[in-house]
């Protein structure tokens, strides 16, 4: 059965319901839980999904995984390659009840050239190792001045992700199931023209058992997110009379507009991804072997000084933004990264009771303002199930991850609403394709987070529970009322540079210029 996507007065409160979860600080999850602050190669910062809005591409999804977060462009002489050990996965649930129908599973090898043995010189007679990862200008895809070769390699697993059927997706030109990996930024002496290098490693892929071939990515991006980061953290220190003035949305600069990430870009026809409901989930992982022995003896020429192995440990999670980041307390977020979509009653009562508003109320020196509106059916309702009529699926497990109606069209980046489709039914406009319909890199979900922190969600649904949250939605219940519609982080999303088409993400900041 079809999932109807009704797009009357009832959405204008829509997006607020899902950012209340992500709370008021950035929608990434930079280093949120203890565990995964010790290994950055698998620490999941977003994950985007939309209906593709490239010219031509309407009827593709697009799936975005970034990793390793705030790369500083200069980080060399290494930089950021990805953890030959680890295995990375974006998970499609179809059917809705909480468990991954498809799995597409990265796995990335790192090479020295000639064998192991790397690029050497002449020096006085003697033939040594350079110490840099190039040895001149890179243009091309095994280029041959890169001393160090990334690969990957792509699957598709149906099923569950350990038991299920595993196919290798291939190259669409070649048939090749390995995937060359550009290497990081450098700076403009190493790689004069990124934009066009990294061109050359996107790849038109055939995806076993989908009769429409998609498009691969993997490479380094310029972080996408806007955020007032480190000034949210510090207790929000920030003048309240700048974040309840909807005329200052720009007024701070970028926290971490000079970082970059790694991005697992996918794009797939969504006909390949839905199975009799136009709704799908997705959310992303990432496992390391439960065994990891550092080797204290490691042979020349290994990109590695640990042996792994034993089965798979999930450590890293990620579906709606910022969940693990400011809504599950500290001392879960590491069980949490654990967990699977389909135990998330565990974590009810930080949905249901979230802790946010209350510490908002001691940043801001603000008592009283905290919704009083327990339980939180409205974040019950959105965040775990999804809104009836709009990214529901007709039949539903409550869990956490980002959903998707693929059948409501894109909408072109020039046209989209950083707000989402709350500020698209402000405006009057046609743009029903943003968050919380899934979540493109344009939607400021930080600005609409915080709005529904504070109870924007409960006062939009009104008294006459238009959501059908029940009588503890209730607008007397939200102290600081049409206020709350107010807020803002005072970083505007809108203006981060992205690209037109696949894959999105702006070319990453070089590391000199």
């Amino acid at each position: 059965m079809k999932t109807s996507h009704r797009l009357g007065g009832v959405m204008a409160a829509i997006p607020l319901a899902i950012g209340v979860l992500c709370g008021p600080a950035a929608a990434s999850s930079h280093r949120e839980a203890p565990f995964i602050t010790t290994v950055p190669k698998v620490d999941a910062t977003d994950f985007y999904l939309f209906r593709s809005y490239e010219t031509g591409r309407s009827d593709y999804v697009t799936l975005l995984a970034n990793y390793q977060p705030l790369q500083d462009a200069y980080g060399g002489p290494n930089y950021f390659s990805m953890d030959p050990n680890a295995l990375y996965e974006i998970h499609i649930d179809n059917n809705g009840d909480a468990k991954e129908d498809l799995s597409f599973q990265f796995r990335f090898k790192n090479t020295l050239a000639n064998g192991g043995a790397g690029v050497s010189l002449n020096i006085g007679g003697k033939s040594v190792g350079i110490p840099l990862i190039q040895a001149g200008a890179v243009a091309n895809v095994k280029d041959g001045n890169l001393q160090l070769a990334e690969t990957f390699t792509l699957d598709v697993v149906r099923g569950d992700r350990r038991g299920g059927t595993v196919q290798p997706v291939t190259n669409a030109a070649n048939g090749s199931a390995s995937f060359d990996k550009p290497v990081d930024n450098i700076g403009n002496k190493t790689i004069a023209d990124y934009a066009g290098y990294a061109a050359k490693h996107v790849y038109g892929v055939n995806i076993p058992g989908c009769a429409m071939p998609g498009r691969v990515f993997v490479g380094q991006r310029q972080d996408p997110f806007a955020v007032n980061l480190g000034t949210i953290f510090d207790l929000v220190n920030a003048p309240v009379a700048v974040i309840t003035d909807s005329a200052l949305i720009g007024a701070a600069p970028n926290t971490i507009g000079d970082k970059n990430v790694t991005t697992l870009a996918l794009e797939v026809h969504r006909s390949c991804l839905t199975r009799g409901d136009d709704v799908i989930g997705g959310w992303t992982t990432a496992s390391l072997r439960q065994a990891r022995v550092l080797d204290g003896k490691p042979s020349s020429g290994h990109q590695t000084s640990e042996k792994a192995g034993g089965p798979w440990v999930q450590v890293s999670r990620l579906g709606m933004p910022l969940v693990n980041e400011v809504v599950i307390g500290l001392k879960d977020k590491d069980k949490f990264n654990a967990s699977k979509p389909a135990g998330d009653a565990q974590f009810a009562d930080y949905v249901t009771h979230p802790t946010l508003p209350a510490l908002l109320e001691v940043a801001l020196g603000a008592p009283g303002i905290a919704p009083k509106n327990f339980p939180r059916t409205d974040l019950v309702t959105t965040f775990l199930t999804g809104i009836k009529g709009v990214n529901q699926p007709t039949s539903v497990t409550p869990s956490e991850m980002l959903r998707l109606n693929t059948a409501i069209p894109p909408v072109a980046f020039a046209q989209q609403n950083r707000l989402g489709i709350v500020g698209n039914l402000l405006a009057g406009g046609s743009d029903n394709a943003g968050f919380p319909n899934g979540r493109r890199p344009k939607d400021d979900v930080v600005d609409i987070s915080l709005v529904a922190v504070m109870g924007g969600l409960c006062m939009a649904n009104g008294a006459n529970d238009a959501l059908g949250f029940g009588a503890a939605c209730n607008p007397s219940a939200v102290p600081l009322g049409a206020t709350s519609f107010k807020l803002h982080d005072a970083v505007d999303q809108a203006v981060v540079p992205l690209l037109a088409g696949f894959p999105y993400l702006n070319t990453p900041i070089p590391g000199s210029r």
